[in-house]
């Protein structure tokens, strides 16, 4: 793959901008409403959050991380792949953080140790810190983390489950792919992914800079050690034609499952499966597990 960064196009997000003062450089944030800003390696960084008022605090809830892709903003991405009232009848806290500027544009760097990688930015760290934070002030549980994210922040999904697997439980990609970096995941990772087999911009059956969606998938399914012939069940009421492929019966009963939508392009998918929105079907993966396993 190369080095260089492909211009994806999507600016997707969540809600927020930071909190500004009068006496802070306004180029010190980004515009993201509501977003809280921190500083991590030297730099001003922001995550918007959502806290459903379903929590009170009694007992610990789940934490849903959710990256935008290249170019975009947590604000943004927030509405696309709104979560907000899952969050509310589920009852877990949702976090869109922002990605930091290279050469102006928003992007995450998913594979620092690689020759994928984008820039010098701590973003394993960055995300770290934002859950430190969120769990000094929120009940959290920390076995139950999530991970997901829309093309570059698929690439960070899966990023954290390479290298900062003790901090996430399952992961989902979206429109995404896994880069060529490798770090060492240290438990069974469930995995969900979704891709259109239509997709112009990372292609569902990869090129010369992309790996393929399969190969994504089989990576995870040997890691995990699930069957190698899925269950297949399939969609075709809706909008678009989609292919639910399930391979389980993994390490610590985890599953890796895949969405394949019929020339589906590279979006955070509006067609549902079975009634389910993207957001429904990555939140109701994930949350059958925590750090241990299927709960």
């Amino acid at each position: 793959m190369k080095k260089s960064i492909l211009l994806f196009t999507f600016l997707l997000t969540i809600l927020g901008s930071c909190q500004k003062d009068d006496n802070k450089n306004p180029e010190e944030c980004y515009s993201n409403n509501n977003a809280q800003c921190i500083v991590h390696d030297g730099v001003n960084r922001e995550y918007v959050f959502y806290i459903p008022n379903s929590y009170d605090g009694t007992s610990s809830v789940p934490l849903m991380l959710n990256f935008h892709g290249f170019g975009g903003s947590a604000s943004d991405y927030m509405q696309e792949a709104d979560m907000r009232s899952l969050a509310e009848a589920d009852t877990f806290i949702l976090i869109y953080p922002q990605g930091s500027s290279l050469d102006g544009i928003s992007h995450w760097n998913a594979c620092p140790l690689g020759g994928d990688n984008k820039s010098d930015a701590d973003d394993f760290g960055f995300v770290e810190a934002i859950i430190n934070e969120i769990a000094s002030q929120y009940n959290v549980d920390t076995e139950r983390i999530y991970a997901a994210g829309y093309s570059n922040g698929g690439m960070m999904a899966y990023g954290l489950a390479n290298y900062k697997s003790d901090l996430v439980a399952a992961v989902a990609s979206v429109s995404g792919v896994m880069l060529e970096c490798r770090g060492s995941t240290n438990h069974p990772m469930p995995v969900v992914h979704l891709h259109g087999t239509s997709d112009g911009v990372l292609p569902y059956n990869g090129s010369s800079d992309w790996s393929s969606a399969q190969s994504t998938l089989d990576y995870w399914i040997n890691f995990n050690n699930t069957i190698t012939s899925p269950t297949v069940s399939h969609d075709n009421s809706g909008e678009m034609s989609i292919e639910h492929h399930v391979y389980d019966q993994g390490d610590s009963s985890v599953s890796v499952e895949h969405y394949k939508f019929i020339g589906g392009d590279h979006v955070w998918f509006s067609a549902t499966y079975q009634g389910q929105s993207t957001s429904e079907l990555v939140w109701n993966f994930v949350s059958r597990y925590d750090i241990n396993g299927l709960r």
